[in-house]
């Protein structure tokens, strides 16, 4: 990329962002990395970040590259030099800091999931809404989108490469809670977390699949459960995924796992499993879409790749064919290397990063909105709402006909 001469430099735009755990620090990376790659109208600035430890706040600035740290993200938010806020906290603490943000007169990045409950997502929605109108706009970060193998399934899907959708499955697995002596941080605990496997897993696999079918679940019916019911508490900091356990239980208070089915809008059918007991699977995100005139199928830990079948095709030859997606023609990958050469999971916040830039200095609105965040959300809450019931359907009450 040609570099631009300091006369040229584009404008400045102050990133203040809080919490410094796992989200803090992959969010860090794409702010960090996302001007040396793109060529953007603004130019990000890593001005602050805030968490309540002063010395380990402190010490995440000097790692991660920011200006300044702060242990009161009120104080940030108060900051001239901040411009737009990412949040990366527990769920528990979303609306109430995305709405003081857009309230203030700040672009907002929100972590998914957008919030715990329907009605504070809803919430943050008002306030988006309302800050839209005086020029600040909102996002929520569903980094899996950006992923260019699922981006480009997105463009195929489209397209009508695939026809009329018949069949959307998702499966999103990992085992880091399968030891039962694994201790009780905050995810695992309702009043931080809302939700367990299905909040934290399940939000990114129901996102995925109404973005790539460019249609919302209208209904669900679902199964959940929680196999380990008490954990030892933990006797030192956690950043939600590790721990140290101490010698007390406590109750777990989300599930473990969850796995539904659901109805799209079209009336394609939809199945999906979420869980953190599954030994073995790391971050197994797996999805494969099948349509009248084609499928496609995609695995996360082969994120470089998509399978895609063309049904049109003659029989004797026909099958799914492996797409190395890395050509330049692909999504995001003008500003990597040549063909062939993988990218990785941090490279989403990055993509993240760029295309909330880009959407801030044209005055559009970026996708996912709050909006797409609030669908989520209801979709979850039908879920939660079906397993109490033993499995019944249950409508999910739409925000808007399609995603976006």
């Amino acid at each position: 990329m040609e570099q631009r001469d300091s006369g040229t430099a584009p404008p400045a735009l102050g990133v203040g962002m809080v919490g410094y755990a796992f989200m803090g620090a992959a969010h860090s990376q794409g702010w960090r990395t996302v001007g040396h790659v793109f060529d953007l109208p603004l130019r990000p600035v890593l001005a602050a970040i805030a968490g309540r430890d002063a010395h380990a706040v402190r010490a995440a600035a000097d790692k991660h590259g920011w200006a300044a740290a702060e242990t009161d993200w009120r104080a940030l938010i108060a900051r001239d030099d901040v411009q737009l806020v990412d949040i990366c906290t527990p769920g528990d603490s979303h609306a109430e800091i995305a709405i003081a943000a857009l309230e203030a007169g700040k672009h907002v990045l929100c972590e998914k999931p957008l919030a715990n409950s329907v009605a504070e997502a809803q919430a943050m929605v008002t306030a988006a809404e309302a800050a839209r109108a005086r020029g600040q706009l909102a996002m929520v970060g569903f980094n899996y989108r950006r992923v260019p193998a699922l981006t480009f399934a997105r463009r195929l899907i489209a397209d009508g490469r695939l026809g009329t959708l018949r069949h959307v499955r998702v499966s999103y697995l990992q085992d880091w809670l399968v030891d039962p002596d694994f201790p009780l941080t905050w995810r695992l605990q309702r009043e931080h977390a809302g939700s367990g496997a299905l909040g934290d897993l399940g939000a990114h696999i129901v996102d995925l699949a109404q973005y790539l079918a460019g249609e919302v679940l209208v209904g669900v019916s679902a199964q959940m459960e929680t196999f380990v019911k008490e954990r030892p508490r933990p006797d030192g900091a956690s950043s939600g995924l590790t721990a140290s356990g101490g010698p007390r239980r406590a109750p777990v208070t989300v599930d473990d796992a969850a796995v539904f089915t659901g109805r799209l809008a079209s009336g394609a059918l939809a199945t999906f499993e979420a869980t953190r007991m599954a030994s073995g699977r790391k971050n197994a995100l797996r999805l494969e879409i099948n349509g009248a005139s084609g499928s496609l199928a995609f695995d996360l830990e082969r994120l470089n790749e998509l399978s895609f079948h063309d049904h049109r095709e003659p029989a004797a030859t026909a099958g799914f064919r492996r797409i190395v997606v890395t050509e330049a023609e692909h999504p995001y990958l003008e500003g990597w290397w040549p063909p062939g050469h993988a990218l990785g999971y941090e490279h989403t916040f990055a993509h993240q990063a760029r295309d909330l830039v880009e959407a801030i200095a044209s005055g559009t609105d970026p996708m996912p909105s709050f909006a797409d965040g609030l669908q989520v959300q209801r979709v979850l809450a039908a879920v939660e709402e079906s397993a109490q019931k033993n499995a019944v359907y249950t409508p999910v009450q739409a925000v808007e006909a399609e995603v976006r």
